[in-house]
Order: C-alpha cells, then structure tokens, then sequence
C-alpha cells in the first residue's frame, strides 16, 4: 500500500516539474527546490514566489515560478498574479494575467505558473501584483473560559501584494 501511494506521489508530481522545465534529479550540486532553481523571491505572510525571468524572443518576457504555502495551516485560495510593464513614468505599457493551476494551496504545497508578456518598447521595469483569499479567522480564535461569545464571522479576505522590478539583477534575489 505505501509502495503504491509513493507511485502516485511521483506520477502526479512530474507533470509540473515537465511545465516548469525544473529537473527531475540534482544537476550540478542543485536540488530541485524552489530557492536552488529559482533566481528571484518574494514573500507575504501566507505565502512565497519563486520565478525566473528569461526572453524567448525579442518582444516577450516570461516569467516561470512556483507559488508555495510553506507554513501557514490555512490554504491560499484562488491565487492570481498580474504581470505589468511601466515605463519611467510609471505608465502601464502592457500586462497580462495569469493564476496558479491550484485553486487551495495547502500547507507546504507548491503550485505552477507562467506569465508571458510581449513588450512594445520603453518599459523601465516589469511589476508583479498578486492577490488570494485567505481565511484568518481561525489562526485568531480564543478558547476562554465561559459560554461562546462569537459574533459574525467575516469569510476569506484578500490579500492584495505588489513586487516592483521583479526581473532586476539586484533585486527580490534568493541568494
């Protein structure tokens, strides 16, 4: 039995490492984990991105990562992230939406994503925005002593992040 979920394990898994081009086994003295394969981090409360920036052709920036709920007991829902080039007025030169795969990430889950942007010309930087709902209510519940005091519960907020010049060469780097 244990044999056969740690079949199912590895089969389900390599369908995103494929996606991402992350390698199967250790190349050069790297792992597979998200900090030796990607370049760049950032970081909220619930959760972490992981990306790289490479250009395919001459008018497209990607952006290939992992979003990761490494600590928090409470799943990240409905993860969507916004790629956006600003020129140096800080003017909206073009973006494009993407979300991971994963509409939980559990505790410690990683899932998939791909940003393709094709520039015009004149961009300053490349933006990040991301947003997920996140239930925190239960983290805040107090037992005390006595009856139940609980008032309306709120559901699920969003959280709403912005990581600025995401593909700089100084900037968000893992190391």
């Amino acid at each position: 039995m244990l044999y056969q979920m740690l079949v199912a394990a590895v089969t389900l898994s390599l369908p995103a490492c494929a996606f991402l081009g992350i390698p199967l086994q250790a190349q050069e003295g790297r792992s597979p984990y998200p900090p030796d394969v990607f370049a760049h981090r950032v970081a909220t409360s619930h959760v972490v991105l992981y990306w790289n920036c490479t250009r395919p052709a001459a008018d497209l920036l990607r952006v290939d990562g992992v979003a990761q709920n490494p600590w928090s007991a409470q799943p990240v829902q409905f993860l969507e992230l916004e790629l956006v080039s600003v020129d140096r007025e800080d003017r909206v030169i073009s973006e494009t939406k993407g979300a991971v795969p994963n509409i939980l990430l559990g505790t410690n889950q990683i899932s998939p994503f791909r940003l393709d942007l094709r520039t015009a010309g004149g961009e300053a930087r490349f933006d990040l925005y991301y947003h997920y709902r996140y239930d925190e209510t239960e983290e805040m519940d107090a037992f005390l002593a006595g009856p139940s005091m609980r008032g309306p519960r709120l559901l699920a907020s969003t959280q709403n992040s912005l990581a600025r010049d995401v593909c700089s060469e100084t900037r968000h780097r893992v190391r």
